[in-house]
């Protein structure tokens, strides 16, 4: 949200936010959580403070990257009564899944896919690890498909791949109001130079982003590949003590690192690791290492086959299965000369498909025409991008 905030106004858009953050939620009283879950479902505040603010900036079009759960889809409802026109983008599979991410216990969970109340996620309390928070979250789902809110009220919704749209076209969103658009690299890092010295994972340290397959197969690689893990999550503390008890010389954990460290350890890489084991929406590391000219080993499921080209862009090996990503990482760190050409091949999508300028152009003929579609003037002069706490809600317990 914040670098396509950015985007727009340097290309001469007029943006405003509107957010709320979620920071303290987890400290609110019985009665306060009460009103947050019926806050969830609806919130008069928020429909409110938004009829405000349309009503006196007059936006081309509203732009919201996330509403659960303070922002809430009486947002919708705000817009629709200024005739703004709304653009959701989809960074995750909330609309489909409480958990937001298709995954329990380790594994693929679809289980709340296309439901029309999603009580197994309930009953494993899915989001936040809560069965009264989930089933506040399955509630607003329930509700507005009952309503018709997500297919009357949102004039376009954005997936980063087409996988993630064929998905939420399965869970009951119209096709034709899908659009696909990929995540983007706002500042170009450039192609690094040599074939790297080390194997390089960048992400949270979270669950489903599969830290305990990547250590796994360290076990079975030893010492002589060494391995950065740049991030931070809730398993840190369990990651570190893996690499104690397991006597992972080769594995070097450097914490949470900025934007422009984490690009200078791709430029020095030799891949890039994303084990995750649930289905990824669009991992912006991947796009990123790509601009270095950085080859990817990912896991061989759901939007990772379409991002990723095999023996091309990187590698693919089976999801969760620590001994096929080992071996791939062997075949890597054994094959300079073919690594060399896959990261040449990732620049070149990278050129292709992912940079600010191609990003602002999907954007913009977006808005134009969502603006046709409405029979507005084709010229976007104004956006309105309402974030809520989706990047607050990270630095807690977990997208939103």
């Amino acid at each position: 949200m914040e670098a396509e905030t950015r985007l727009l106004r340097q290309a001469g858009h007029h943006v405003i936010e509107y957010t709320r953050s979620n920071l303290g939620l987890s400290e609110a009283s019985i009665l306060g959580r009460v009103s947050l879950a019926a806050e969830t479902v609806w919130s008069r505040r928020t429909r409110q403070e938004l009829r405000v603010l349309l009503l006196h900036e007059k936006p081309d079009v509203a732009h919201f990257h996330n509403t659960v759960p303070l922002i809430s889809p009486s947002a919708y409802y705000a817009c629709a009564d200024a005739g703004v026109p709304v653009v959701q983008t989809l960074h995750n599979y909330r609309l489909l899944c409480p958990g937001a991410n298709l995954l329990r216990d380790g594994r693929v969970c679809e289980e709340c896919l296309g439901k029309r109340l999603a009580w197994p996620g309930v009953l494993h309390g899915c989001y936040r690890e809560s069965r009264p928070a989930t089933a506040a979250v399955a509630a607003m789902l329930s509700a507005h498909r009952a309503m018709g809110t997500w297919c009357e009220k949102i004039d376009r919704y954005i997936a980063l791949t087409e996988f993630a749209r064929g998905k939420f076209i399965e869970g009951g969103l119209t096709a034709g109001r899908i659009s696909v658009k990929a995540n983007f690299v706002e500042c170009d890092p450039g192609q690094k130079q040599g074939s790297g010295s080390y194997a390089l994972y960048v992400g949270r340290l979270s669950e489903e982003k599969g830290l305990r397959v990547l250590l796994d197969a360290w076990k079975y690689l030893g010492p002589q590949i060494p391995l950065k893990i740049a991030g931070d999550g809730p398993l840190r503390k369990e990651l570190a003590v893996a690499i104690l008890r397991q006597r992972l010389g080769a594995v070097e954990w450097l914490g949470h690192l900025p934007q422009r460290d984490i690009h200078s350890l791709m430029q020095g890489a030799h891949s890039l690791i994303v084990p995750s084991i649930c289905f990824e929406n669009f991992p912006l590391a991947i796009a990123e290492a790509y601009a270095c000219g950085l080859p990817v080993i990912a896991a061989k499921h759901g939007a990772m086959e379409e991002i990723l080209t095999d023996r091309a862009t990187g590698l693919l090996f089976l999801p969760a299965n620590p001994h096929s990503l080992a071996e791939k990482v062997e075949w890597a760190w054994t094959h300079p000369q073919e690594m060399a050409a896959m990261g040449g091949t990732a620049r070149e999508e990278f050129e292709s498909k992912y940079t600010a300028g191609a990003a602002l152009q999907q954007l913009e003929n977006l808005y134009k025409s969502v603006l046709q579609d409405r029979c507005c003037p084709a010229m976007v002069a104004g956006v309105v991008s309402s974030e809520s706490i989706h990047l607050a809600a990270q630095r807690q317990k977990g997208a939103g």
